[in-house]
């Protein structure tokens, strides 16, 4: 069986799928609060990076 690559997402992809813009982005990836890849001047964010992230804002929430 072959694995699923995951999906890596672009800084602009990752401020539309949480609705955050460009400053709150970096600021989470700076707090170490979204992990995130980077090749060279690329960015890159695993969109399993950004489902652990709403994860731990629901536990913070309940």
């Amino acid at each position: 069986m072959i694995a699923r690559a995951p999906e890596l997402l672009t800084v602009k992809e990752t401020m539309a799928r949480l609705k955050y813009g460009r400053t709150k982005v970096y600021d989470l990836i700076r707090a170490k609060r979204l992990v995130s890849i980077t090749e060279g001047r690329a960015r890159r964010i695993p969109e399993s990076a950004i489902q652990d992230y709403i994860q731990s804002r629901l536990d913070e929430a309940s």
